[in-house]
């Protein structure tokens, strides 16, 4: 008797999956930034060590990008998809045991090793399944998830027990359950030879996307150092402001600026790129320098308020990003793109993270710091939005999204 085939899931089905999978994956990467507080107090490290927590998960996604960023193009979404996700309810198990410091690299290693896996593929496969939605799910997706992985873990850590594994208990059951969806998911693309020869390390984007990727890098810079600066220093601001030491305020900040990046992503997706491209460094840049004068004051109000603003240029910014440079990638490319993108905003998150971490310790302590980095990041903000007033419209307007999926 012939085996019967394995049911699988609809279209629909496997669109909303894959953009669960992105959004429980940042989640994850942004749920230890409340729990930083009780690590070191356990372990008694420096905040350099934090930073470098924080900046080992980027470099490990970054790599693992360069490596295995093309590779669902070759091979196909699913299997990429499969191992991402177990890997992640691997990184969660090592996160509940972790007992130093040595531990939590390890488990931040192993999630940056399954986010950047996974990055391409789940990208790439929302656009296979519908190109419109895809592009909105890719620019949307990654801010919810951090804002609602903070905020989750801040708000399980401030009022219920195990503050420390808890939350990873919980992500480490829903990986389980979507590694099982990934079984049941049919495959978008097809497969292709020269899989063994995509896992050379290279960034790669084809001749239509080069000139809008100029464009876009400086605001992909600008706007995840914006991540960074609030993922690191935002946090110790907050609780130096408001003179408190809630677990809650941790997530809170993050779940401000995220969350305000996501809301205005739905809002704004009508617009044109180029449009939505300019009011994101602007708004960017005019949050930054509201954040760095509520800190001037001591205004708590004003300090959300930038993050609210500053949020809404991250969100229009990455939105922009994407929606200028993917939709010009051919369906076997677009993994590879979408790599390239997330190694330019992971590097750009990374780097300056640790470094001001380094100028926290070494340097003129937080406050210096904090208006050091956001002075860095306005400046960024405007370069990106030199670039976007002056960008020329693409040759191929048939492939630019400009209206609401």
């Amino acid at each position: 008797m012939p085996s019967r085939a394995l049911p699988t899931l609809s279209p629909s089905a496997a669109f909303n999956l894959q953009a669960s999978i992105i959004l429980f994956f940042l989640a994850s990467s942004s749920a230890p930034t409340p729990l930083y507080v009780l690590y070191q107090s356990a372990w008694g490290f420096s905040p350099v060590t934090i930073t470098v927590v924080f900046g080992i998960y980027a470099v490990a996604v970054l790599a693992t990008l360069l490596v295995v960023g093309s590779l669902s193009d070759y091979v196909g979404r699913r299997p990429v998809l499969l191992v991402a996700t177990l890997l992640q309810a691997a990184a969660m198990a090592l996160f509940i045991s972790a007992n130093s410091v040595t531990m939590l690299l390890l488990a931040r290693v192993v999630q940056g090793v399954a986010t950047g896996a996974a990055a391409g593929a789940v990208g790439a496969g929302m656009l296979d399944i519908d190109r419109a939605k895809g592009t909105i799910a890719n620019a949307v997706a990654p801010m919810l998830g951090t804002a609602s992985g903070g905020m989750l873990s801040g708000l399980m850590a401030q009022y219920l027990p195990a503050p420390t594994r808890l939350v990873y208990l919980v992500l480490g059951a829903i990986f389980v359950i979507q590694a099982v969806g990934v079984v049941f998911m049919p495959e978008s693309a097809a497969r292709r030879p020269g899989a063994l020869r995509s896992l050379r390390p290279q960034l790669h984007l084809p001749v239509a996307a080069r000139g809008p990727a100029l464009v876009a890098a400086p605001v992909l810079v600008s706007t995840w150092a914006l991540v960074g600066f609030y993922a690191s220093l935002g946090p110790s601001l907050a609780r130096r402001l408001m003179g408190s030491s809630s677990l809650l305020l941790g997530g809170l900040v993050l779940f401000v600026m995220a969350g305000s990046a996501a809301a205005t992503v739905l809002l704004s997706r009508a617009r044109p790129a180029r449009a939505v491209l300019v009011f994101g460094t602007a708004a960017l840049m005019a949050g930054v320098s509201l954040t760095l004068v509520s800190i001037a004051l001591g205004l708590v109000s004003l300090f959300f308020a930038g993050a609210i603003l500053a949020g809404a240029g991250f969100g229009c910014g990455f939105q922009g990003a994407i929606r200028t440079v993917v939709p010009l990638a051919a369906a076997t490319e677009r993994a590879g793109v979408l790599s390239v993108l997330y190694v330019i905003a992971y590097l750009s998150m990374g780097v300056p993270a640790v470094f001001g971490g380094l100028r926290v310790v070494h340097g003129g302590g937080l406050l210096a710091t904090t208006r050091e980095y956001g002075l860095s990041v306005i400046a960024l903000a405007a370069i990106a939005l030199l670039g976007a007033l002056f960008q020329r419209p693409a040759r191929r307007p048939g492939t630019m999204f400009s209206a609401a999926p």
